[in-house]
Protein backbone atom coordinates (compact mmCIF):
# COMPACT_ATOMS: atom_id res chain seq x y z
CA UNK A 1 0.00 0.00 0.00
CA UNK A 2 1.42 3.04 -1.09
CA UNK A 3 1.14 6.48 1.17
CA UNK A 4 1.12 9.91 -0.32
CA UNK A 5 2.06 13.05 1.25
CA UNK A 6 -1.79 13.97 2.51
CA UNK A 7 -1.90 10.52 4.01
CA UNK A 8 1.12 11.29 6.16
CA UNK A 9 -0.10 15.06 6.86
CA UNK A 10 -3.42 13.44 8.02
CA UNK A 11 -1.91 10.85 10.39
CA UNK A 12 0.85 13.37 11.68
CA UNK A 13 -2.48 15.86 12.13
CA UNK A 14 -5.14 13.58 13.88
CA UNK A 15 -2.13 12.21 15.77
CA UNK A 16 -0.86 15.85 17.10
CA UNK A 17 -4.45 16.77 18.12
CA UNK A 18 -4.23 14.53 20.88
CA UNK A 19 -4.29 16.94 23.56
CA UNK A 20 -1.16 14.95 25.39
CA UNK A 21 0.54 15.70 22.11
CA UNK A 22 0.52 19.22 22.19
CA UNK A 23 0.17 19.70 26.10
CA UNK A 24 4.08 17.82 26.07
CA UNK A 25 5.09 19.81 23.41
CA UNK A 26 4.28 23.10 24.68
CA UNK A 27 7.40 23.78 26.72
CA UNK A 28 9.96 22.13 24.09
CA UNK A 29 10.14 26.00 22.94
CA UNK A 30 11.82 26.96 26.55
CA UNK A 31 13.70 23.64 26.49
CA UNK A 32 15.44 24.45 23.75
CA UNK A 33 16.23 27.96 24.76
CA UNK A 34 17.47 26.74 28.12
CA UNK A 35 19.50 24.05 26.19
CA UNK A 36 21.12 27.04 24.75
CA UNK A 37 22.32 28.94 27.55
CA UNK A 38 23.42 25.62 29.29
CA UNK A 39 25.42 24.84 26.18
CA UNK A 40 23.62 21.64 26.68
CA UNK A 41 23.98 20.10 23.21
CA UNK A 42 22.56 16.83 24.11
CA UNK A 43 19.46 18.32 25.69
CA UNK A 44 19.20 20.60 22.46
CA UNK A 45 19.64 17.65 20.77
CA UNK A 46 17.11 15.50 22.74
CA UNK A 47 14.32 18.70 22.55
CA UNK A 48 14.93 18.81 18.50
CA UNK A 49 14.31 14.89 18.19
CA UNK A 50 10.92 15.40 21.04
CA UNK A 51 9.35 17.88 18.91
CA UNK A 52 9.65 16.09 15.57
CA UNK A 53 8.74 12.66 17.18
CA UNK A 54 5.97 13.95 19.40
CA UNK A 55 3.14 14.02 16.67
CA UNK A 56 3.54 10.84 15.99
CA UNK A 57 3.55 8.92 19.51
CA UNK A 58 -0.03 9.57 20.34
CA UNK A 59 -3.16 8.31 18.59
CA UNK A 60 -5.73 10.54 17.61
CA UNK A 61 -8.27 12.12 20.22
CA UNK A 62 -11.32 10.16 20.58
CA UNK A 63 -13.30 13.58 20.73
CA UNK A 64 -12.77 17.32 19.76
CA UNK A 65 -13.51 18.04 23.19
CA UNK A 66 -10.10 19.13 24.48
CA UNK A 67 -8.92 23.02 24.70
CA UNK A 68 -5.34 21.58 22.53
CA UNK A 69 -7.40 19.52 20.28
CA UNK A 70 -8.93 22.01 18.98
CA UNK A 71 -6.08 24.14 18.86
CA UNK A 72 -4.43 21.97 16.67
CA UNK A 73 -7.38 21.67 14.69
CA UNK A 74 -8.11 25.46 14.50
CA UNK A 75 -4.40 25.85 13.63
CA UNK A 76 -4.78 23.46 10.70
CA UNK A 77 -8.56 25.11 9.53
CA UNK A 78 -7.03 28.54 9.79
CA UNK A 79 -4.34 27.79 7.20
CA UNK A 80 -5.76 25.34 5.03
CA UNK A 81 -9.79 25.86 5.15
CA UNK A 82 -9.49 29.78 5.54
CA UNK A 83 -6.22 29.92 3.59
CA UNK A 84 -4.56 32.28 5.34
CA UNK A 85 -0.71 32.03 6.57
CA UNK A 86 0.96 31.71 10.26
CA UNK A 87 2.82 34.84 10.17
CA UNK A 88 2.55 38.57 8.66
CA UNK A 89 1.16 41.86 9.91
CA UNK A 90 -2.13 41.69 10.30
CA UNK A 91 -4.40 40.41 13.24
CA UNK A 92 -3.95 37.90 14.72
CA UNK A 93 -1.20 36.27 12.59
CA UNK A 94 1.21 39.33 14.06
CA UNK A 95 1.18 37.55 17.34
CA UNK A 96 2.64 34.75 15.53
CA UNK A 97 5.11 36.82 14.04
CA UNK A 98 5.49 38.30 17.35
CA UNK A 99 6.13 35.19 18.77
CA UNK A 100 8.91 33.46 16.07
CA UNK A 101 10.81 36.88 16.90
CA UNK A 102 10.51 37.09 20.32
CA UNK A 103 12.10 33.20 20.12
CA UNK A 104 14.86 34.39 18.14
CA UNK A 105 15.63 36.99 20.55
CA UNK A 106 15.26 34.49 23.70
CA UNK A 107 18.00 31.92 21.64
CA UNK A 108 19.88 35.07 20.74
CA UNK A 109 19.83 36.04 24.90
CA UNK A 110 20.49 32.31 25.75
CA UNK A 111 23.39 32.45 23.55
CA UNK A 112 24.74 35.68 25.11
CA UNK A 113 24.19 34.57 28.72
CA UNK A 114 21.62 37.24 29.43
CA UNK A 115 19.22 35.84 31.81
CA UNK A 116 16.61 38.64 32.19
CA UNK A 117 16.83 38.70 28.21
CA UNK A 118 16.23 35.28 28.07
CA UNK A 119 13.57 34.88 30.36
CA UNK A 120 11.36 38.02 28.91
CA UNK A 121 12.11 36.84 25.21
CA UNK A 122 10.86 33.64 26.28
CA UNK A 123 7.98 34.32 28.44
CA UNK A 124 7.13 36.57 25.74
CA UNK A 125 7.21 34.20 22.78
CA UNK A 126 4.76 31.50 24.69
CA UNK A 127 2.43 34.48 25.49
CA UNK A 128 2.20 35.67 21.81
CA UNK A 129 2.02 31.87 20.81
CA UNK A 130 -0.57 31.03 23.28
CA UNK A 131 -2.76 34.44 22.52
CA UNK A 132 -2.46 33.61 18.65
CA UNK A 133 -4.04 29.81 19.23
CA UNK A 134 -6.49 31.30 21.61
CA UNK A 135 -7.93 33.20 18.80
CA UNK A 136 -7.96 30.74 16.38
CA UNK A 137 -9.63 28.50 18.77
CA UNK A 138 -12.39 31.49 18.79
CA UNK A 139 -12.90 31.81 15.78
CA UNK A 140 -12.35 28.00 14.43
CA UNK A 141 -15.09 27.40 17.45
CA UNK A 142 -17.43 30.32 16.22
CA UNK A 143 -16.92 29.08 12.30
CA UNK A 144 -18.46 25.59 13.47
CA UNK A 145 -21.37 26.74 15.48
CA UNK A 146 -22.61 28.66 12.56
CA UNK A 147 -22.30 26.00 10.11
Amino acid sequence: MRHTPDDVEEVLWSRHANPRSGWTRLPTGAVLVYAVYRRDWRLLLAALLWAAVNPFLFPPPETDDALMTRAVLAERWWVREEDNGTVGVTYPNVCNTGSALAFVWALVAAWRRRPGQTALATVLASGLKLWWVGVLVRRFDASRQAS
